[in-house]
């Protein structure tokens, strides 16, 4: 027997959330350091974005200027490119780096990409997984319910299925962002490195995150197996 509102399993998460906690430092740290880079055309995140675009033959895409640090996404549904200010605005590396990255998704769209929407379509699951799936499991195994644990992994499965596809999605759109700024010369060689180096630290987050689903898998797992005790 276990206190009432104590969960033993929260051990498994703790190196999960160490390790979220660096990639969000790493993220940041790495944005911050080139962003105080200008690339020599001196083009801003939306300047190069648009050239990208135009480059394939994207020229549909509106891209507009949105509130939040590092907010920066793409909309399939309504075909717009959203860029923070500080890549809208900025000629750094990091910003002209992040705007083509979110152009990778716009060509992904364009492609019919799979993975991406295959995500779309995990989005009102996942947003139901990840609020109420693990608070359902934990609950369940306070009051010795069974059922609402495995409701609960059930539910909680969605948004680990939506953070598994979302890793092919962000990598490709990453790896399209360093082809088609290679490609209209956008960056010199040096350039590209530090766009690479802010693209990875920003990919590594999504892998932070997948894990801290997965850990919080295990924790249901686990509820569900300490319930019968």
């Amino acid at each position: 027997m276990y206190p009432f509102f104590f969960d033993p399993t929260m051990i498994v998460i703790i190196p999960a959330l160490m390790i979220a906690f660096y990639a969000q430092y790493k993220v940041k740290n790495t944005f911050n350091k080139y962003d105080e880079i200008q690339v020599n055309n001196n083009l801003s995140g939306a300047e190069a974005a648009r050239k990208i675009l135009l480059n394939n033959n994207l020229d549909n895409v509106e891209i507009r200027r949105t509130d939040g640090k590092l907010s920066d996404h793409y909309d399939p549904k309504n075909k717009t490119l959203n860029l923070s200010s500080e890549v809208y605005n900025n000629s750094s590396i990091s910003a002209v780096g992040v705007a083509a990255h979110e152009v990778g998704h716009a060509i992904q769209d364009k492609e019919d990409y799979r993975p991406l929407s295959l995500r779309a379509s995990l989005v009102p699951a996942a947003n139901i997984g990840s609020s109420f799936g693990l608070p359902l499991a934990i609950f369940g195994f306070f009051i010795r319910a069974d059922f609402l644990i495995m409701t609960g992994f059930v539910l909680f499965s969605a948004a680990f299925l939506f953070h598994l596809v979302t890793l092919p999605v962000e990598f490709n759109a990453s790896n399209r962002a360093i082809s088609n700024l290679k490609r209209t010369n956008l960056l010199t060689d040096q350039e590209i490195k530090g766009a690479k180096k802010v693209l990875k630290a920003a990919a590594f987050t999504y892998v932070a995150t997948t894990l801290v689903a997965l850990a919080n898998m295990l924790r249901i797992l686990l509820l569900a197996g300490l319930g019968d005790d």
